[in-house]
């Protein structure tokens, strides 16, 4: 009978921990700050740098997961379809542009890529955002020096990018990687030069 009790209660702690663990794995984003640190400007007229920075991106890992980048017209499009997939959506928040306007007030940046798409991003956001039927987690704000904004989706794909300053604020640099798990299926990192 001793024995009976033992292996029941060895097979229930067994699948405790292995149910546990499967409930802690999904990711959560953490908020960012709000305060703007002190003497930090990102507004300005941006131009990507031709020096290689341009070129094709990058991916990581199998081509199955490789990200398609449309324009926003096209996701506008897709974005149906893309919400039946059982794949990423976190690319569909992703855009490109060669100019960028930027516009930093005491609460918010504005991103203007090419004249036509304009990203608005709240200091320390956390919030549902979504495009067309396709929805995802946001939150946005400063880490140090860099202004951060991170993107999860329903597959638990992180969209992360930061933006920063060098060389005396003459130069823009915008790093972007797109993981599931410890996985990156994405990486790029794009130079501009103030006009």
């Amino acid at each position: 009978m001793s024995a009976t009790i033992s292996r029941f209660s060895t097979i229930f702690l067994v699948t405790s921990f292995l149910l546990l663990g499967g409930c802690g794995s999904a990711p959560t984003l953490e908020s960012k700050s709000r305060a703007v640190p002190a003497g930090i400007d990102l507004s300005g007229n941006w131009t990507l740098r031709q020096d290689g920075s341009a070129q094709a991106p990058r991916q990581v890992g199998d081509p199955e997961e490789s990200i398609v980048l449309m324009s926003k017209s096209q996701r506008q499009q897709r974005s149906d379809r893309s919400r039946s997939s059982s794949g990423a959506s976190a690319h569909v928040f992703l855009e490109f542009g060669r100019s960028l306007k930027i516009t930093q007030t005491r609460y918010s940046l504005f991103i203007s890529y090419d004249r036509s798409v304009v990203e608005e991003y709240t200091f320390g956001e956390n919030r549902v955002i979504s495009i067309g039927p396709i929805e995802a987690v946001r939150v946005s704000g400063w880490d140090a020096g860099s202004f951060v904004v991170e993107t999860l989706d329903h597959s638990s794909t992180i969209l992360f990018e930061t933006w920063s300053l060098e060389e005396g604020g003459a130069v823009l640099v915008r790093n972007i990687r797109i993981s599931h798990g410890d996985k990156d299926s994405y990486v790029r990192q794009q130079v501009f030069d103030r006009d």
